[in-house]
């Protein structure tokens, strides 16, 4: 039986027109939470959900995302087989020596980079490197959602608050949490839209430990005082480094080309996806079936 989005699961909480194209930032400013991995399966699941999806790399120097992207069309060429591919659109940082030159040209280039998705797209999902950017922060003040991985440790949490000896009662908004709080800002005032912010645990721990208890019940707490939501996050899974190489997703492992054995791990993967496009609420999905 099929899950489906439908009014009761899916609303528009940014408020964006039906037809325009929803930019979903997947960004925090800490390496190794995962980004590029949600960011990947992300935009493969909307996808398969028969939507147009268009991708912006941000991470100039890595290019996590691109060299997937690259990887994946090297698989598909040596199998001589057809992989979905989003559309890639490259921003480069800026070179200008002056900072408010260079400031001018990044934003001209992430300009030219929407300009050259939104006609075709319906989503755009941005995947912010693990720092503070201005090319970061200028996606996110125009994102419509904000995609928030954490690991599942007190350490990530940190990058949400900053607490004295652990008191919540105490805890204030961290730098990640500030630059959120002004682009959610700045945006209600510019275009009377709201940005969604949504923080979901990664690389979570299979065992049911102590900390991982106290840290979803950090997260709730937070959550009420910074205005997040709270989404399933992913499992730690050695599938999702073995994937990169070939640059395929848990989408395609029962497609063929595959040589990756399709266990019960993977089916249970490929629910906490579903589960996560579940709480993201997007409108262009109601009343969809899952199609993975």
């Amino acid at each position: 039986m099929q899950t489906v989005l439908n009014e009761d699961t899916v609303e528009n909480p940014s408020g964006t027109d039906e037809k325009s194209v929803h930019i979903i930032v997947v960004g925090n400013e800490k390496g190794g939470a995962g980004k590029s991995t949600v960011a990947v399966h992300l935009a493969l699941a909307l996808m398969r959900m028969d939507q147009q999806v268009g991708v912006i790399d941000l991470d100039t120097r890595q290019r996590t995302f691109t060299r997937y992207m690259e990887n994946r069309a090297h698989w598909a060429e040596a199998q001589n087989l057809h992989l979905a591919m989003p559309h890639i659109a490259p921003v480069a940082a800026g070179t200008a020596r002056d900072l408010d030159s260079r400031d001018e040209e990044e934003t001209q280039n992430w300009r030219t980079a929407l300009a050259s998705l939104t006609p075709s797209c319906s989503f755009i999902v941005v995947d912010a490197p693990g720092s503070d950017t201005y090319l970061s922060r200028l996606a996110h003040g125009d994102a419509d959602t904000i995609l928030t991985p954490i690991n599942d440790s007190f350490v990530d949490f940190d990058l949400l608050a900053k607490t004295a000896n652990g008191d919540l009662s105490r805890a204030k908004p961290s730098l990640y949490s500030e630059m959120v709080w002004t682009a959610r800002k700045n945006k209600a005032l510019r275009t009377r839209k709201s940005i969604d912010w949504v923080v979901m645990r990664n690389r979570m721990s299979m065992i049911n430990a102590r900390n991982k208890q106290r840290v979803g019940e950090g997260l709730d707490t937070l959550s009420k005082r910074l205005g997040f939501r709270l989404a399933p996050g992913f499992g730690e899974r050695v599938i999702y480094r073995e994937l990169f190489p070939s640059g395929l997703t848990l989408l395609d492992l029962t497609d063929q080309g595959s040589a990756i054995q399709f266990s019960m791990s993977h089916v249970a993967a490929r629910q906490e996806l579903r589960d996560l496009l579940i709480v993201l609420k997007l409108k262009a999905l109601q009343g969809a079936a899952f199609s993975f």
